[in-house]
This record gives structure tokens, C-alpha cells and sequence, in this order.
């Protein structure tokens, strides 16, 4: 059993130490917002708080953050009501919406690192997070909302 703390609870997990920390997540733990996108760390759909660092769960081993802090998308607000959440609403940023819990998860390590980002400075820290549908121009409207309401 390995003890993680996940959203702020003490969660026990009965798998092998090198098990990704997406499964956790998702198969253990029944937190389905973090998504699977590649398995190989670039896309960025499954990307998690670990310590208010955004990371990418699945090359994440359980083993590696026993005892950290880690935040999925649910964690990040109970009621949808973080301000990138609700930016992304405003810009009607999803199409498909598989990647855009990462996106937020990424985005938020940005404002809170940085609250009010350039457009350079929001391009280059989301490198990495891919969106198929190619909404990338509403993502970066999002954040710059977000900034500037949050």
C-alpha cells in the first residue's frame, strides 16, 4: 500500500511502486479527469499538480510522490469556479475536450507562478500540451481572461 495525498486527502493506493501515477489516479482512486493521451509524456493531457508543479502523471511513479501533494482537475475547485475553469467557459475553449484538463492544470501552475503572463510567456510555458482540435488561440485567450478577472 502506498499512501498518497490527493486533493488535500490521505488516500491509500494497493498497487506496485513504479505504477503510474495517472492509474492511480484514475483506476484507483475513480478520478476520471485526468485523461491518457500518449503514455510517453507529450501530449500533456494527463498532466497533475505535484507539489503546485505541474507534472505529467503518466511517467509519474506513485512511488515518487508518497507523502507530496498532488492536485487533479478536480481538485483544483470542488465547483468549477477557478477562474481559468471559468475562462475556459467564457472562450469556449473545448471542442473535444480530452486535453483541456491538462491545459488547465498546466495554465494554472503558470498564473500562479506568474498572474498576469504575456502572450509569449503563456505560449512558451503551455509548449508541450497538445490540443488536436487546435484550439490554441482560445486556450491563450482563456488564461489572458483569467489573469486579468482572477
Amino acid at each position: 500500500m502506498i499512501v498518497l495525498n490527493v486533493n488535500g486527502k490521505a488516500v491509500s493506493v494497493n498497487a506496485e511502486p513504479e505504477t503510474p501515477l495517472l492509474w492511480a489516479i484514475r483506476e484507483h482512486l475513480k478520478l476520471t479527469g485526468t485523461k491518457y493521451g500518449c503514455g510517453a509524456g507529450l501530449c500533456g493531457a494527463c498532466t497533475v499538480h505535484v507539489n503546485g508543479k505541474a507534472v505529467k502523471s503518466c511517467l509519474t511513479a506513485i512511488s515518487r510522490v508518497e507523502g507530496a501533494s498532488v492536485t487533479t482537475i478536480e481538485g483544483l475547485s470542488g465547483d468549477s469556479s477557478h477562474p481559468l475553469q471559468k475562462a475556459w467557459l467564457a472562450e469556449q475553449v473545448p471542442q473535444c475536450g480530452y486535453c483541456q484538463s491538462g491545459q488547465i492544470m498546466k495554465a494554472a501552475e503558470l498564473l500562479k507562478k506568474n498572474p498576469h503572463p504575456s502572450r509569449d510567456q503563456i505560449v512558451e510555458h503551455m509548449n508541450g500540451n497538445i490540443c488536436r482540435c487546435g484550439t490554441y488561440t482560445r486556450i491563450i485567450a482563456a488564461i489572458q481572461r483569467a489573469s486579468q478577472e482572477g
